[in-house]
C-alpha cells in the first residue's frame, strides 16, 4: 500500500497518494502504536504528501509532532530525528518562513556534519536544502558557496555523470541565473542535459526537465528563438510520454507560454495558459499553489493583451486566496500584492496602488531586509507611484533610500 502511494506521489497524483498514506498511518498507529518508528515514518510520509498538495499548514502540524516524538524517543542526534528536522525546515520554506527554515537548516547541517561526516549523502542533501533557503532569503553568495561545495564533493565521491552530481550541477546553474550570470548557467545546464541524455536517454522526464531548464537560461540571455524551439520539443515529448495532464507536461506548457509572451505572442500564450489553469484547477483544486501560479501567469498575459480588467479580476482572486492560504506575510502573497498594485497603476488608480505598495515595502523590509532584490524592487515601484501622484517629498526620500541601499550592496 505504501509503495503504491509512493508511485502515485512520483506521478504527481497527490490526492490518490494522500488517501493511501492516511490509511497506512491509521493501520500502523492501531497495530504498532503512535510512538513506533514505523508509525512516525508513515506520519512523515503523509506530511510530504500534504506539502505536494500545497497544504503546508497540515504538513507542519504533522512534522512538528514527528520531530517532538523522535527527539523524545530516539534523541536529538538520531538520524531519524535529523530527517524529521530537515523535513520541517523544508516545510517552513513552503510556508515562506525562511528565517525559521534557515535556523533549523543550519542546526541540521551542523549535526549531520558532526555525526555523519561532511561527505555523507544526508549531509550533502542538507547542505543543498540550506543553499535553497539562502536563495529564498536573497543571499545568493551564500547559496553559491554551498552549492559549489556540494558539486565538488559529489563529483569527487560519485563521478560527474552520477544523477546526484547532475542535480547539484543544475542547482548551481539556477543560482548563477539568479545572480544574472547566464553564461555560467548555460555552460552547466548544457553539461547537465548531456549527462542526462547519456544516462537516461533523451525521452526520460529528468532529461526533459533539463531541456526545459536550459531553455529558461536562453530566455535570460535574450535568445528567445532558442527556448521556443526547445520548449516545443519538450512539450511534445511530455505529452506523448506522460500524457497531457501530467504535472511535467503542464510545467512545459506554462514555460512555452511564457516564451510566447516574451516574443510578443500573447494570443498563443493565452491559449496555453487557459488550458494549464483549467487542468490544474481540475486535478489540484483551485487553492493549490501551482493553480494560483497558473492564474497569476494568465493575468500577466492579459496585461500583454491590454485586457487590464481581466488581469485585475484574476490578480484580486490570487491575492485573496494567497492571503487566506499562506498568510499576509508570505513572499507569494506579497508578490500577488505587488502585481495587483502595478495593475492599479496601469488603470490610473494610483491611491490603491500606493496603499498596496507601502504595505509590500514595509513587509519586505521587515522580512527580507533592505538589500534583498525584491525589497529594492518594491522601493522602485512605490517611487514610481509617488511620481504618478506628484508627491515630491516622498519621491526624494525614497530615491535617497534606494541610492544608499544600492551603494551598500
Amino acid at each position: 500500500m505504501g509503495n503504491l502511494a509512493s508511485t502515485y506521489s512520483d506521478l504527481g497524483e497527490f490526492q490518490k497518494a494522500e488517501g493511501l498514506k492516511v490509511l497506512v498511518l491509521e493501520k500502523r498507529t492501531k497495530l504498532l502504536g503512535e510512538d513506533h518508528p514505523d508509525t512516525l515514518l508513515a506520519m512523515g510520509n503523509l506530511a510530504s504528501i500534504y506539502s505536494g498538495l500545497g497544504e503546508f499548514q497540515k504538513a507542519e502540524k504533522l512534522e512538528v509532532l514527528v520531530l517532538e516524538k523522535c527527539t523524545k524517543l530516539l534523541g536529538e542526534d538520531h538520524p531519524q530525528t535529523l530527517l524529521a528536522m530537515g523535513n520541517l525546515a523544508q516545510t517552513y520554506s513552503g510556508l515562506g518562513e525562511f528565517q525559521k527554515a534557515k535556523e533549523l537548516g543550519v542546526l541540521v547541517l551542523e549535526k549531520c556534519t558532526k555525526f555523519l561526516g561532511e561527505d555523507h549523502p544526508d549531509t550533502l542533501l542538507t547542505m543543498g536544502n540550506l543553499a535553497s533557503t539562502y536563495s529564498n532569503l536573497g543571499q545568493f553568495q551564500k547559496t553559491e558557496e554551498l552549492e559549489v561545495l556540494v558539486l565538488e564533493k559529489r563529483t569527487k565521491l560519485l563521478g560527474e555523470d552520477h544523477p546526484d552530481t547532475l542535480l547539484a550541477m543544475g542547482n548551481l546553474a539556477s543560482t548563477y541565473s539568479d545572480l544574472g550570470e547566464f553564461q555560467k548557467a548555460e555552460k552547466l545546464k548544457v553539461q547537465v542535459l548531456k549527462g542526462r541524455k547519456k544516462l537516461l536517454g533523451e525521452d526520460h522526464p529528468d532529461t526533459l526537465l533539463a531541456m526545459g531548464n536550459l531553455a529558461s537560461t536562453y530566455s535570460g540571455l535574450g535568445e528567445f528563438q532558442k527556448p521556443e524551439k526547445l520548449e516545443v520539443l519538450v512539450l511534445e515529448k511530455c505529452t506523448k510520454l506522460l500524457g497531457e495532464d501530467h504535472p511535467d507536461t503542464l510545467l512545459a506548457m506554462g514555460n512555452l507560454a511564457r516564451t510566447y509572451s516574451d516574443l510578443g505572442g500573447f494570443q498563443k500564450a493565452e491559449g496555453l495558459q487557459v488550458l494549464v489553469l483549467e487542468k490544474r484547477t481540475k486535478f489540484l483544486g483551485e487553492d493549490h499553489p501551482d493553480t494560483l501560479s497558473a492564474m497569476a501567469n494568465l493575468a500577466g498575459t492579459y496585461s500583454g493583451l491590454r485586457e487590464f480588467q481581466k488581469e485585475k479580476e484574476l490578480e484580486v482572486l490570487v491575492l485573496e486566496k494567497r492571503t487566506k492560504l499562506l498568510g499576509e506575510d508570505h513572499p507569494e502573497t506579497l508578490r500577488a500584492m505587488a502585481n495587483l498594485a502595478v495593475t492599479y497603476s496601469t488603470l490610473g488608480d494610483f491611491d490603491k496602488a500606493q496603499s498596496l505598495e507601502v504595505e509590500v515595502l514595509q513587509k519586505r523590509r521587515q522580512i527580507l531586509g533592505d538589500k534583498h532584490p525584491h525589497t529594492i524592487l518594491a522601493m522602485e515601484n512605490l517611487e514610481a507611484t509617488y511620481q504618478d501622484l506628484g508627491k515630491q517629498e516622498e519621491i526624494e526620500e525614497l530615491q535617497q533610500l534606494i541610492k544608499d541601499t544600492k551603494k551598500s550592496l
